[in-house]
Formats: structure tokens, sequence, C-alpha cells
């Protein structure tokens, strides 16, 4: 079973001491939500976790090994959504999953568009992403997410521009996914309390 660990990672931003000492261990089928007020830390945490960001102390293991050890396997390990959905706004929903997955894996169109289905964002399937709203937008990155089938998913307010029906649906997927053994670490404030006791909780301040 894969394992996510952060032994006492320290990073500065200047001279500000922004992790101060963060350690944790995750598991398969384990979600881990990480919740702080503005300013705390939470968005360099999950950088830091996904390698994007430099540690002046501490370290980042996947399955006990260091993840600079390998970094390019690690990164085929694990799916990132931050706060930007990393779209093209002029090519369509299909076109942006069949290259940004595509990149990672084979996929098929009807595996594209069974995501985008899933997703609720069938209909916009051939519209550029310039004319979906911000919430449709959303919904095709979650569907990325979900056709990389990664083991690790790191989230950064993945429910951003949702509306309530958008987030439990992202709560689905984290079921889906914790389900099927993977893991995830998600920063936001919106209550996961469904999850039960796969959920645990990092408190940054």
């Amino acid at each position: 079973m894969s394992e996510l660990s952060a032994h006492n990672l320290h990073l500065w931003r200047g001279d500000t001491h922004v992790l101060r000492g963060v350690s944790f261990a995750l598991q398969g089928g384990q979600c881990l939500q990480v919740t702080g007020a503005n300013g705390t830390g939470k968005t360099t945490l999950l950088r830091a976790l996904s390698g994007l960001a430099q540690l002046e102390e501490g370290q980042v293991r996947w399955d006990g090994a260091p993840i600079a050890r390998d970094l390019g396997s690690y990164h085929g390990a694990l799916a990132y959504l931050g706060h930007d959905n990393g779209l093209k706004g002029d090519l369509s929903a299909h076109e942006n999953l069949r290259f940004g997955v595509g990149l990672r894996r084979s996929v098929s169109a009807s595996a594209i568009d069974a995501a985008l289905a899933q997703l609720g964002v069938a209909a916009q399937r051939d519209l550029p992403l310039r004319q979906l709203s911000a919430g449709q937008r959303r919904r095709v990155a979650l569907a990325r997410l979900v056709l990389l089938a990664a083991p690790l998913w790191i989230l950064d307010e993945p429910t951003a521009n949702l509306d309530s029906a958008g987030h439990t649906l992202i709560e689905s997927l984290l079921h889906s996914h914790l389900d099927a053994q993977g893991m995830a670490v998600v920063a936001t404030h919106q209550p996961l309390e469904r999850l039960g006791e796969r959920l645990r909780g990092l408190q940054l301040s």
C-alpha cells in the first residue's frame, strides 16, 4: 500500500516562517484535509508536497523514499489541481482533456466523454473553454483529475467556483477515489465529514 509522509517540513518566504515543522503520514484510502486562515501556508504546503516548492528543512517521502530521489516517477503518481485549472481557453473541453491527459496516459474518446458526463459538462464537449462559466471550467479540470487515474490527488480549494451540487460532487469523487485505495490531500474549508473515519485533519496556523 502506498504512503505519503511529511517529516518536519520548514519553509520561509522572505523573513516569514511559513511552514513550521509540518509532519504527517497518509496511506491509501485516506484523505488529509488541510485548513487554516489565509496566509498560513496551505497552498505552499501543497506545492511542497507536489515537489514544486523548495524546502529549507524536512523531507517529503513517497512509499518511504524521498520524492527528490525520483521526482519524475513521483509526478507520474500524482494529480495536482491548484487555483488555476491549467486549461487552454481556445481548445474545447474534449480537446483539453485529450491533450492534457494524453501527455500522461492513453485515453479514448469514449472515456473522455464519460468523464465529461460524470462531471456534468457533456453538453459543453465541443465548446472553447473561454465560452464556459468558471464553474464549468472547474468541472472540466475535475474530469481531467478523474481520467489521470493517479493514486495521489493534491487539491487546492477544489470546490472553487462550484455551486452546492458541485460541492457534493467533489465528495462523491473523493469517496470513489478512496474506495479504490487512492489518497488525497485537500486544502478546503468546506466540510468533508461524509468521508468518515477515512478523513484526517491538519490545521496550519
